[in-house]
């Protein structure tokens, strides 16, 4: 009867967002990046599923896409010791 009011979010994928913004507010560098990982094979999942809606698909998508433009060099591998 109410088929047409789907919800352009989904809680799961949500979750993972919010946790890798505290991951990127908290400088947990390794974490925020697994949890991107995470966010994209959740994602990758519930797409092939059909369990995401187009409007939910594209929302995720640049959500996505903005992370990994974001996080590309948010690691400890390039940052270099004050010591030296």
């Amino acid at each position: 009867m109410f088929g047409f009011l789907r919800s352009s979010k989904n809680a799961q994928l949500d979750a993972i967002i919010q946790r890798i913004h505290m991951n990127m507010e908290n400088n947990y560098k390794d974490a925020a990046q697994m949890n991107l990982a995470e966010l994209e094979d959740v994602y990758n999942e519930l797409a092939e599923c059909g369990k995401l809606n187009d409007k939910q698909m594209l929302n995720y998508e640049n959500e996505l896409d903005c992370f990994k433009i974001k996080l590309k060099n948010f690691t400890h591998k390039d940052q270099k010791p004050t010591w030296v």
